[in-house]
């Protein structure tokens, strides 16, 4: 859907301006007209137009002065200008403000029909390649994920540092992290200790290892950490956990 804002103060120049817009766009699109740019920055920011018809000359704030408010906030919104004034420096000020076309008053309506029209146009084209990067970029997530879980299914029982995994698909380590908690569920941490303590079980109720061997097998380097993480997964230290296994085992022999 295209939200288009136009901003005149002249009441018929504005329905002159809102039958052509209407005119291009389809039925779900949106058209919000006002006549001032104070309130042209509040609605703005309220529906985020994808293109903007600007006067210049309109009551409390200036067309220029409402666009560079806008543009703080709508970086990327085509926008046409309007205005009756030549003065270079408003158009300088305008391509500052990366307006894409510049029209001076009285405007035929053929010339600015065809004019939004090949505006709109762009602004769909660029929709639809911002579409298909988020699409690849998504797509791309999932496969540093997945490639990353392989390597944490891999290597889990070594010491194995966010940024060690992060560096093997080769991505920041913060946005490594969020994509992974985005992706997951849980976070990088939790979902490698939640794999080592696992493992820490199946240890104590296999072997006759103490505790200390069975953090450095799981690739912990503190003893005091790992009963920790064993405690708050598993509600119980290892000690006791292999005293209740072995209990278990005695009585089903």
């Amino acid at each position: 859907m295209s939200v288009v804002l136009i901003v005149e103060d002249e009441l018929l120049e504005l329905e002159f301006l809102k039958l052509i817009v209407a005119e291009e766009l389809l039925p779900k699109d949106k058209i919000i007209t006002c006549e001032g740019g104070i309130q042209a920055v509040k609605l703005a920011k309220q529906y985020r137009p994808d293109m903007i018809v600007m006067d210049i000359l309109i009551p409390e704030m200036d067309g220029l002065q409402a666009l560079q408010e806008i543009r703080k906030f709508l970086p990327q919104a085509c926008v046409m200008i309007l205005s009756a004034c030549s003065d270079f420096s408003y158009a300088q000020t305008a391509i500052r403000l990366r307006v894409q076309e510049y029209l001076l008053k009285p405007i035929k309506p053929s010339i600015f029909k065809q004019v939004f029209h090949d505006l709109l146009t762009s602004v769909a084209t660029c929709q639809v390649h911002a579409d298909e990067e988020i699409v690849e970029r998504k797509t791309n997530e999932v496969y540093f994920i997945e490639k990353s879980i392989k390597y944490i299914h891999d290597n889990f029982k070594q010491k194995l540092s966010l940024q060690l995994v992060s560096s093997n698909v080769f991505l920041n380590p913060q946005y490594f992290s969020r994509i992974f908690k985005q992706e997951i569920g849980v976070t990088y941490i939790n979902y490698v200790n939640k794999l080592k303590i696992e493992y820490a079980c199946k240890l104590l109720e296999t072997t006759g290892y103490p505790a200390y061997r069975i953090s450095s097998e799981c690739g912990f380097t503190d003893p005091s950490y790992f009963n920790r993480v064993f405690v708050q997964q598993m509600n119980i230290t290892p000690k006791a956990y292999r005293r209740i296994h072995l209990y278990d085992s005695e009585d089903k022999g």
